[in-house]
């Protein structure tokens, strides 16, 4: 079954786009986005991301010299002035999804004006500690993404295990944990909706934690551009946003060895440098207002 969308224009030309499905309940369908983009006069063939589930789906091509989809995120070169966008969903499981909520996202990007000032005020979200590394040895240094889904799911009053949310995200093709579309799936399956969003500045999350709602960051970091962090560098890391107070951001960061040393503080310009100016995107899961109770 194919969905195609309307055609969608960013408020700037975009560099970077990040598209997710957001669908409540169990029988939702493997799935994949693709994405032509209208640039410099002319659109560009259509480009498939990754698929997310175990159904296998039509080959599309994965990349153009205009458009390069890089598994979760399509990087647009000269920046996209108009964005059209397929659903590609497999065919079982299709009517179960059209029956249910759901909704498509895209998240657009561009280089940012310069930096948003510090702003005051403050939050702080009550969010249950698990750490990755007190899972099994074979995989644990690898599963950041299924544990901070866990603890956001914990905290929406969802309680499930890391390992099982684990093999619901992990994508056997690409061996990885990581697609962040399949955390998105994982999270909507136990009725908790979210949408993926490339976060343009500190405000926008700042948002976010104000209004209830923990955020997965993706980091990357250099040995000492992050201080008194888990993991003294990584390539790519998700910790979870819990909240923030001046100078500092309250985060769970999974990498912690034990549970009782998941919840840090970080240093706000730090956590800008290493997350706003680098991937930038983050997992915003929330509880719909149809799921809500009285």
């Amino acid at each position: 079954m194919i969905v195609e969308l309307p055609e969608w224009s960013p408020r700037r030309p975009a560099h970077r786009l990040v598209p997710a499905l957001g669908a409540l309940g169990r029988d939702v369908p493997s799935f994949r986005f693709e994405l032509s983009a209208f640039a410099a006069g002319t659109w560009s063939p259509w480009v498939a991301g990754a698929t997310v589930g175990q159904a296998p789906l039509s080959i599309a091509a994965a990349a153009t010299d205009s458009l390069v989809a890089q598994i979760d995120e399509f990087i647009a070169s000269p920046p996209a002035e108009r964005v059209r966008v397929i659903l590609r969903v497999g065919a079982h499981g299709s009517d179960a999804l059209l029956a249910s909520p759901w909704f498509v996202s895209l998240s657009a990007w561009s280089p940012p004006t310069p930096d948003d000032p510090p702003v005051g005020g403050s939050a702080r979200l009550v969010v249950p500690a698990l750490s990755q590394m007190e899972e099994d040895a074979a995989i644990k240094s690898r599963i950041c993404s299924p544990t901070c889904v866990a603890m956001v799911l914990a905290y929406y009053g969802t309680r499930v295990a890391v390992a099982d949310l684990a093999r619901e995200i992990f994508h056997p093709d690409l061996d990885i944990y990581g697609v962040w579309p399949a955390a998105v799936r994982a999270a909507g399956r136990r009725g908790i909706a979210g949408y993926l969003l490339r976060f343009p500045d500190w405000t926008a999350a700042r948002w976010c934690l104000e209004q209830g709602m923990p955020v997965i960051a993706s980091v990357r970091y250099a040995a000492g551009e992050l201080t008194g962090a888990a993991i003294a560098e990584t390539a790519g890391h998700l910790l979870v946003l819990t909240g923030h107070a001046g100078g500092d951001v309250f985060v769970n960061d999974p990498a912690a060895p034990t549970a009782s040393e998941v919840s840090r503080r970080y240093r706000l310009d730090e956590l800008r440098r290493v997350w706003l100016e680098r991937a930038g995107v983050g997992y915003v899961l929330f509880r719909p207002p149809l799921a809500a109770g009285p």
